[in-house]
């Protein structure tokens, strides 16, 4: 038998060391080395518990639930009102950020100068330096958006005055909310305050969100997973690309506002700045995924991901079955592609609660669909492809609502299974702006950036945890 064994060609599967099939390679047989590594970087614990945790049938029926949920979840925009009135447990005197908690002594540059632009935008203090002194001093309280059922992109900072969107899940009744997006430019989200920002969140505020409630109450709500569905078949990803999103919904939103009976003048003013606002779909999209992710949370012993969130110094993500527990590692920089005068010498890690929209399978989990985007952050159309097939090992299904037509219209990867992310050594793709370091300078370019394996391993121990106690 062996020496029948040496007188055959042989074809070899290398696993393990590269050099191994360079020797094979020079012999002149034919090789193909796999590119392996042991789940959890090799450590033993970790991956112990996770092939614990891969034949537990108490998870699999967990996660069956959790997922099942979210795949049922039917997200509604119902209206617009002040933060203060409807979003659950914010306070005076409280905002709200992006990302897992962090102090203020702590927060990136962008973070800090949103903090200090809302504290002005409120009133509480006169100037740059006292509102800074107030944020110093603990006099505000600062909280993450998704402790409170929110969500905003960037520094993502919330404050009682701002109109936030209205979103409920109607399958399970829970509701979710969302800041309204500024546009391109010096904006808030990036950490700029002066009184160009400041004026316009004070027309948003006056003008805009009173009228988009107006609009909702009088042309009834909108079903947000079918404009999505569109919006994916007509090229966007709807996380960066919100083209054909922010389009539809403008074409849902303009007659109603016209109805309203409001000052034309001001009809006007909303319509030019919506039309001129290709990411205005963005917030109602990210409130949308939160809506449909926090009713697949708190199923015991799921390992399904129900948030991924960054702060600009931590990436943090939560699971189903873990309660409110953060997971988190340092925010890793961005991979992309910068605007003229920009390096990666200026970037601030990862930032913003936006990769929300990937947690559901949109974003850079649907990149299939929306070729146009790697001339933003960087690739090619076949890896925008690639991404989306990646994700598909890590996903517990695809998504019933939201298809891709470059994959033959199959459903977005959708369900991010902490498991199989740790299995597999293949995390989460998101793609993203890049906001400057400094306050106030905006964003300086875009790409892709992976979550950090530390916070699913971290994941699977705690679960692991929990399932022994």
């Amino acid at each position: 038998m062996s020496v029948q064994l040496f007188e055959q060609q042989l074809s070899v599967v290398n696993v393990g060391l590269a050099s191994f099939a360079e020797a094979i390679r020079d012999a002149k047989a034919p090789v193909v080395h796999l590119e392996w590594s042991p789940p959890a970087q090799g450590d033993r614990t970790v991956g112990m518990q996770l092939a614990e945790l891969l034949v537990d049938k108490r998870v699999d029926a967990a996660n069956q639930e959790a997922v099942s949920r979210l795949y049922a979840g039917q997200p509604i925009l119902r209206g617009v009102a002040p933060a203060r009135e409807v979003i659950p447990g914010i306070e005076d005197r409280m905002l709200l950020h992006a990302g897992p908690p962090i102090a203020w002594d702590a927060m990136s540059g962008p973070m800090q100068g949103a903090i200090i632009g809302a504290i002005l935008f409120e009133g509480w203090a006169a100037t740059p330096d006292e509102a800074r002194r107030l944020a110093a001093g603990g006099a505000i309280r600062l909280e993450p958006n998704h402790h409170h059922a929110a969500v905003g992109p960037m520094a993502g900072v919330t404050s009682p005055s701002m109109p936030v969107w209205i979103v409920e899940n109607q399958t399970f009744g829970n509701r979710a909310f969302s800041s309204m997006n500024e546009g391109l430019g010096k904006v808030l989200r990036f950490g700029a305050y002066d009184d160009e920002v400041l004026g316009r969140l004070r027309w948003m505020r006056d003008v805009l969100g009173p009228a988009m409630a107006r609009a909702l109450d009088t042309g009834g709500p909108i079903e947000i997973a079918p404009l999505i569905a569109q919006a994916l078949h007509m090229g966007d990803e709807v996380h960066n690309r919100n083209v054909a999103a922010s389009g539809l919904l403008f074409r849902r939103i303009a007659p109603a506002l016209v109805r309203t009976g409001m000052d034309a003048s001001d009809v006007a003013a909303v319509l030019e700045f919506i039309s001129g606002n290709d990411h205005f779909f963005l917030n109602v999209s990210m409130a949308s995924c939160k809506a449909m992710l926090d009713a697949a949370h708190g199923v015991p012993a799921s390992s399904l991901v129900t948030a991924m969130a960054r702060n600009g110094v931590d990436f943090g993500i939560r699971v189903s079955g873990l309660g409110y527990e953060w997971l988190t590692a340092p925010a890793p920089m961005i991979d992309g592609l910068y605007f003229p005068g920009y390096s990666a010498a200026d970037a601030n890690p990862d930032l913003g609660d936006s990769a929300i929209a990937e947690t559901v399978g949109l974003g850079g989990f649907s990149m299939a669909a929306a070729p146009a985007i790697v001339q933003f952050v960087g690739g090619s159309p076949q890896d925008a492809v690639a991404y989306s097939r990646e994700m598909l090992q890590i996903t517990l299904g695809t998504s019933p609502a939201f298809t891709l037509p470059a994959l033959s219209f199959t459903g977005a990867p959708s369900g991010i299974d902490a498991r199989l992310v740790v299995d597999t050594g293949v995390a989460p793709i998101i793609n993203t702006g890049i906001a400057h370091r400094q306050a106030g300078i905006g964003q300086v370019g875009a790409g892709l950036v992976r979550a950090p394996m530390a916070c699913f391993e971290r994941a699977i121990a705690r679960l692991a945890e929990t399932l022994a106690e």
